[in-house]
């Protein structure tokens, strides 16, 4: 696999201190800059920056598509973590209460590409997905 090179995402939030709290607290990102519509957050080794945007009036929910039995949330976003990182965020997530929109599972069991994942919203809505690979070299299997 070729080196892996942080990636930076900007997504929207609804409230700053509700963000930090999730993202610093929950997820235990350490925070970088910020200002007081934005936060840079070090999402294992990559650059988020929570914006914030208005809730939209009337915004309508999630799409969502069906990939091995569950229907996932689009769009999200997430990291590909070592099996023992993943277990240790999943119990993290599940102490803190986090309610999940795809409990951790096993996806693909058995399969070509079989990978541990899970999803849930952040405060805002934004969903995200966590996964991690046995064999990381199953990461773009076919």
């Amino acid at each position: 696999m070729a080196k892996i090179t942080p990636f930076h995402i900007a997504f929207p939030v609804d409230d700053i201190p509700a963000a930090r709290h999730f993202y610093g607290t929950v997820l235990g990102c350490p925070e970088g800059r910020s200002a007081d519509t934005w936060i840079d957050f070090d999402l294992f080794g990559h650059q988020i920056v929570a914006h914030y945007k208005p809730k939209a009036e009337g915004a309508e929910g999630a799409h969502h598509n069906p990939v091995d039995g569950h229907d996932v949330p689009v769009p999200h976003f997430g990291v590909v973590l070592e099996m023992a990182d993943w277990e240790a965020l999943a119990e993290r997530l599940k102490a803190a209460g986090i309610s999940f929109v795809i409990e951790p599972y096993i996806r693909f069991k058995g399969q070509v590409g079989e990978q541990a994942t899970m999803f849930f919203l952040d405060p805002a809505g934004n969903a995200l997905e966590f996964k991690a690979f046995k064999d990381m070299s199953q990461l773009f299997a076919t």
